[in-house]
């Protein structure tokens, strides 16, 4: 299955599911006022929007608790949609649990696991519309977009020293050597373009290494980030094929394979 585009899981993304969707879920109940909704939330002592208040600040605090540190590390995520499906039901499951918890004790003589269930079909019920609307949203108003600090940048000089190109290091797909220059070849926005420039695959071994870049064969430099699978071809040589569509494979020798299989 395909990636999840990277504004998933950017800042902006981040905050339109920490704020929007508590603030939908808290919304949706007080303005729709499901008789079955409300009656769970009175818990019998006619405090209904208080209840629901408080199960709004559960929310707001699971969804920090998954969100922030996924957001965290999104430059080392490849998440593809099913996993991104299964994180949001597992927020979805962790905050019913919590939620019932707290109904159980607010609405004494009310067992956990009624209350369980009834957070469950609550949850579902409603927190269906913004999951799927923020994501959808922000997977295709904004896809391509990409945040990138100064640490990401990888800047390639030639042999004397002068600056050539700078770019982020997730949109570095491989670099290759031809005779005595090297080929870095990247995405822009969804175009993959090539830079050539007179330089060593010796000298920019560190800089690969510092960006998550590793080499998988003596003339190639390769970003495990958009390896999708290392394969054997028909004379037994090991590939590496890349989740961008047209590219080509790069090959990968034994020496290195190891190292590369880790990292995927």
């Amino acid at each position: 299955m395909a990636k999840i585009p990277s504004s998933l899981l950017s800042v902006p993304t981040l905050l339109v599911h920490v704020i929007g969707i508590p603030v939908f879920y808290l919304g949706f109940i007080l303005t729709y006022k499901s008789q079955w909704m409300m009656t769970f939330f009175d818990g019998g002592q006619d405090r209904a929007v208080f209840n629901a208040l408080m199960v709004t600040c559960i929310l707001i605090g699971v969804l920090c608790a998954s969100r922030i540190p996924m957001t965290a590390v999104r430059s080392h995520l490849r998440m593809s949609w099913w996993q991104y499906i299964l994180w949001s039901l597992s927020e979805v499951i962790v905050f019913s649990a919590f939620a019932a918890l707290y109904m159980a004790l607010a609405w004494k003589g009310y067992g956990y696991f009624p209350a369980l269930g009834e957070c469950m079909q609550i949850s579902l019920a409603v927190l269906v519309y913004p999951y799927l609307l923020f994501g959808l949203l922000m997977a295709y108003i904004r896809p391509d977009e990409v945040e990138v600090g100064e640490e990401d940048l990888v800047r390639f000089t030639d042999t004397t020293g002068r600056l050539k190109l700078v770019i982020a290091n997730n949109v570095i797909l491989f670099v290759e050597a031809q005779e005595n220059y090297i080929s870095i070849h990247y995405l822009e926005g969804d175009k993959l373009k090539e830079y050539s420039l007179r330089q060593s695959m010796r000298r920019i071994e560190e800089l690969m290494e510092k960006h998550g870049i590793i080499r998988c064969q003596r003339s190639y430099f390769v970003n495990p980030r958009h390896v999708k699978v290392l394969r054997k071809d028909k004379e037994g040589f090991i590939q590496a094929e890349l989740d961008v569509t047209n590219s080509k494979s790069v090959p990968v020798s034994p020496k290195y394979y190891e190292q590369l299989s880790k990292l995927l």
